[in-house]
């Protein structure tokens, strides 16, 4: 694919912005920081004009490093439920709502109730902090006035890049109640929450251009007037292009904080638990996933300022632990279990509190997370081919990777690059039809990982006693074979 492309992520603590040329290069990113607000009823704000200030910091500070090329297209991803209300302008007129703000919890029984056919048409659970309660919300409050409208926190960005209200894609409408098998807002049910949908915005593929970098925008951004700007996608759904796990049964898995599996399959997964939803794929089909709670995170507040290295080297001698460990921090899991009095627990194994202890309990337990995660997803109908890209910071400790490997039995592969910037230069540089294509011509794989059958037999037992555990505490309903 030849060209330079622009990608922008907006996430909760900045924004990033990357430069690639169409074999995947770098040729420049930037960075600038967001600050948010917390506030009673479990709001979670920011000022919309710090999104566009930040945005602009990035761009500029990413084109500025190669100042003699040509962007040919730009396409932005965000933070999934996140909007601001705008008015005929353009120009925000209250704060930013973000995706896990819950002021909209007080509407959210009336917007799943109304909407309960489509919600599992669509194969998802609509959830409090989703976009269209929030919707809901700021109508019962008027909050939405005459000819003001909603936007998603990407549509916004793009608006004051190319100076006009710009569509909005499959993806980022997903928690704002699209109907995605339709590909229309559902209008009877706004109706019947007193929703206009005129507030709404256009609906258009993933890709599609919605307008170019106008004069004024180029003089902030950096970006050169007359790019054109292309329709995003999710922050999440970004990662996975970034990974180029957009074919059918291909999948990625990422696994910093917590834990993300995305995976590509031909038909819609209905998941009645609400753990799995999918998003529409570009190419055609759709794109599954899920989010747990649990994930390398929990060794922060386990091991404070130790090192992990040193840690490793103990860890990967001890082979596998006996027991049971399932290393959740806090309450409550989503995926692949929807338990919201799930807590941690670690059981049937030596009470030392040794470190290298705990980080080999914690890597097994998260691997075997990892392994149901596929079983429920498997279970669901969804294809799971023998590779998977694996993605976040715990890519880089090689002894965990390698354990992951060997616990699913499949191959695992690294790529040199990723992030949901990046992801969204692909999408920028990809043809109607062709993002996969586009994404395994632009994503390089940085080393493989093969699982070892040697190591599968005992550590199908260390898993089994995990599922045992989990179903024990009614946590996890479905047998396992």
């Amino acid at each position: 694919m030849p060209g330079v492309w622009l990608g922008v992520d907006i996430g909760t603590q900045g924004v990033r912005a990357v430069l690639v040329d169409g074999a995947g290069e770098l040729l420049g990113e930037g960075a600038a920081p967001l600050r948010s607000v917390h506030g009673a009823d479990g709001r979670h704000e920011q000022d919309p004009a710090e999104w566009w200030s930040a945005t602009c910091a990035a761009t500029r500070a990413a084109t500025a490093a190669a100042p003699d090329v040509t962007v040919d297209g730009l396409s932005i991803d965000s933070t999934s439920g996140t909007l601001v209300v705008q008015d005929g302008d353009c120009r925000p007129v209250g704060p930013g709502l973000l995706y896990d703000d819950r002021r909209g919890a007080s509407e959210f029984d009336r917007v799943r109730d109304a909407g309960s056919e489509l919600w599992a048409q669509l194969g998802y659970r609509m959830q409090a902090s989703w976009a269209l309660p929030k919707v809901a919300w700021l109508t019962a409050h008027d909050a939405i006035p005459a000819a003001h409208h909603v936007a998603h926190q990407a549509d916004h960005i793009g608006a004051r890049l190319t100076g006009h209200r710009v569509a909005s894609d499959w993806s980022h409408v997903l928690k704002t109640g699209y109907d995605l098998l339709t590909d229309q807002w559902p209008s009877a049910l706004l109706d019947t929450l007193g929703i206009n949908p005129a507030v709404l915005p256009d609906v258009v593929r993933p890709g599609t251009q919605v307008g170019v970098v106008s004069a004024a925008a180029a003089q902030e951004s950096g970006i050169p007037a007359g790019t054109p700007v292309v329709a995003g996608m999710t922050d999440g759904c970004a990662a996975q292009v970034a990974s180029a796990a957009l074919a059918q049964g291909e999948w990625c898995s990422a696994l910093g904080t917590t834990l993300v599996l995305k995976g590509s399959t031909d038909k819609l997964l209905r998941d009645a638990t609400g753990a799995v939803y999918s998003h529409r794929n570009p190419d055609g089909g759709w794109l599954p996933g899920g989010a747990s709670s649990i994930g390398a995170g929990v060794l922060t507040s386990d091991l404070p300022g130790a090192d992990l290295d040193a840690l490793t080297a103990q860890a990967a001698t001890m082979g596998v632990p006996a027991g049971a460990t399932y290393p959740l921090a806090g309450k409550g899991e989503r995926f692949p279990f929807v338990a919201g009095d799930a807590v941690g627990f670690d059981i049937g194994g030596p009470d030392t509190g040794d470190a290298a202890t705990r980080l080999q309990r914690v890597a097994h337990g998260v691997a075997y997370v990892e392994r149901l995660a596929f079983d429920e997803i498997a279970a669901l109908g969804a294809e799971v081919g023998d590779e998977v890209v694996v993605t976040g910071g715990a890519t880089r400790n090689d002894w965990w990777t390698q354990l992951r490997a060997d616990v699913l039995q499949r191959s695992l592969a690294v790529p040199e690059r990723s992030g949901s910037a990046f992801g969204s230069a692909v999408l920028a540089a990809a043809p109607v039809g062709r993002l996969a294509a586009t994404a395994r011509d632009m994503v390089r794989i940085r080393r493989w990982f093969e699982p070892r059958p040697a190591a599968a037999a005992e550590l199908d037992d260390g898993y089994r006693r995990l599922v045992a555990a989990l179903r024990d505490r009614g946590w996890l309903q479905a047998a396992r074979p």
